[in-house]
């Protein structure tokens, strides 16, 4: 498989004809620094020998995402961590995008901050909360620096029953990897947010919001645990399969509509 580069630039995994070739658009900053960006190759090699589910991958980097129409016609959308991102403003566009046109969508590490930052603003209202790593100085940040590191982090997460990340997972509890410094910070703003329907639904063993998610879309998963990471990338975590799922029945469906 030859190696993925930024849009327009695409890479194919193998043809598989059991199912339809599904678009997903990889949001971020490419960068061989990433440790979870070097890992896409590989899942979607595997997700296509194993599994049987082939996604045309093209990167969008934040400030093309941005641009009006940017996302329109993928199947599926995934925020990878590697923030802070060049634009704030292309990796909330690209979450909106999903949001509301009902598009499968992965956000993990700065995905899931940048989803519940986008939630926040554009459905509560709260259009002054922030992002402390992209604003410092912010006088209602939403998403803080976490009070003991997450980098290189492994954790156990508690699912809620009957919620989409314990299905996907099949299990109540997991081991997860994390690589991150920042997380949601005052408990008053996720009230906000479950008050205007999104859902928590993965918890540290403190109770901190560790996977969140938004019942009524097909596909709406936040972790601020990074399942690329699980492994050595040739077994797709359930939760990256899922995805893969979501987004070749999303392909499937507009087949059936044309």
């Amino acid at each position: 498989m030859a190696g993925m580069s930024e849009s327009p630039s695409r890479t194919r995994a193998h043809d598989v004809s059991s199912a339809p070739v599904a678009r997903i658009a990889l949001v971020g900053d490419r960068s061989p620094n990433v440790t979870s960006h070097t890992r896409v190759p590989l899942l979607l090699e595997a997700l296509a020998d194993r599994d049987g589910l082939v996604l045309d991958a093209y990167w969008i980097p934040t400030p093309d995402a941005e641009e009006p129409g940017a996302l329109r016609g993928f199947d599926a959308v995934w925020v990878l961590p590697g923030s802070p991102y060049r634009s704030e403003a292309g990796a909330l566009a690209a979450i909106r995008a999903a949001r509301e046109d009902g598009v499968p969508f992965l956000g993990t590490c700065g995905g899931f901050q940048h989803a519940l930052l986008e939630f926040a603003r554009n459905v509560c209202g709260l259009t002054s909360v922030a992002h402390a790593e992209n604003d410092p100085d912010a006088d209602d940040p939403l998403i803080v620096p976490l009070a003991c590191s997450l980098v290189g982090h492994e954790g156990t997460v508690k699912l809620a029953p009957g919620s989409l990340a314990e299905s996907v997972l099949g299990v109540d509890r997991t081991l997860e990897r994390y690589h991150c410094s920042y997380g949601p910070g005052d408990a008053g703003h996720l009230d906000t947010l479950r008050a205007h329907g999104l859902r928590i639904t993965g918890t540290d063993e403190q109770g901190r919001a560790r996977v969140a998610e938004l019942p009524g879309h097909p596909f709406f998963l936040l972790t601020l645990f990074q399942p690329e990471l699980s492994g050595d990338g040739s077994r797709p975590h359930p939760v990256v399969r899922a995805l893969a799922r979501a987004a070749v029945a999303h392909a499937a469906g507009a087949a059936r509509a044309a």
